[in-house]
């Protein structure tokens, strides 16, 4: 079926208007603003949407930006006026820039800077990119792409295994220390995950450094990965302590 009508705006998406209105001041931009047009051409630029979607007069124009910032700055808690009516997308995005401004617009800013390199175009889809809820990070699905694609990469995987092995340190997931060869014997012998300590949006365009890298098991990377409405890039250490949160609960 042909695509009649713009889709959904996406988190990518949300986080760039979103960031916009807060270097504003928390206030809707007009049509005619140079940033607003600014932002309509990066919006058309972005790697997400169907060439369809692209074709249709009024895809990401500035109008609906002009619009969008006005959601943004009518549903903020502080404006005194009327709200516009906005879906539960844009009000996630507006408590997370509420709660954490510099991490988001450090988000946002990624974004930007990857696609002005050329780089995020150039990463196709990945697995796991959107989870089973169909959600996906706060910080933008563009950086969960860009996460997952070079965390399989697997030279940089081999790399942090020989470095592991040159430390003397043993093999297993940072995390809840499984032990793949311990469990599985010869076949689980050398088999790790690896996983980003640091959030790509914090850590920039620079070459992935082997001590940013965790060790992970299958099961902790997912959940280090796996997203939930405004909740932002899971480490290994905030997931340690999940964990540890989740079995005081449970003894008590």
């Amino acid at each position: 079926m042909p695509i009649t009508r713009s889709p959904a705006w996406t988190e990518d998406e949300l986080l760039l208007a979103g960031a916009l209105v807060v270097k504003n001041g928390w206030h809707e931009l007009r049509t005619g603003d140079l940033e607003v047009q600014e932002l309509s051409e990066l919006l058309r630029s972005l790697p997400i949407h169907e060439p369809e979607a692209l074709a249709l007069p009024g895809f990401r124009s500035a109008d609906s930006v002009s619009r969008k910032t006005s959601d943004f700055a009518s549903n903020h808690k502080l404006y005194t006026g009327k709200p516009t009516r906005c879906g539960k997308p844009t009000l996630l995005m507006i408590e997370a820039f509420t709660n954490r401004e510099a991490e988001m617009l450090q988000a946002a800013q990624a974004i930007e800077d990857g696609i002005g390199s050329g780089e995020l175009q150039l990463i196709p889809p990945q697995p796991d990119e959107v989870d089973e809820t169909g959600a996906t990070a706060i910080e933008g699905r563009l950086l969960v792409r860009r996460a997952l694609a070079r965390e399989r990469d697997p030279k940089l995987r081999a790399l942090k295994i020989k470095q592991m092995r040159q430390r003397g340190l043993a093999l297993r997931c940072e995390v809840c220390e499984f032990d793949f060869a311990r469990t599985y014997g010869d076949l689980g012998e050398g088999y790790i995950e690896v996983h980003h300590v640091t959030p790509l949006y914090i850590s920039g365009l620079r070459e992935t450094k082997l001590d940013a890298l965790a060790c992970l098991c299958a099961n902790c990377h997912r959940m280090c990965h796996r997203s939930r409405p405004g909740e932002s890039w899971r480490t290994p250490a905030s997931l340690r302590e999940h964990i540890r949160d989740s079995v005081r609960t449970a003894d008590h």
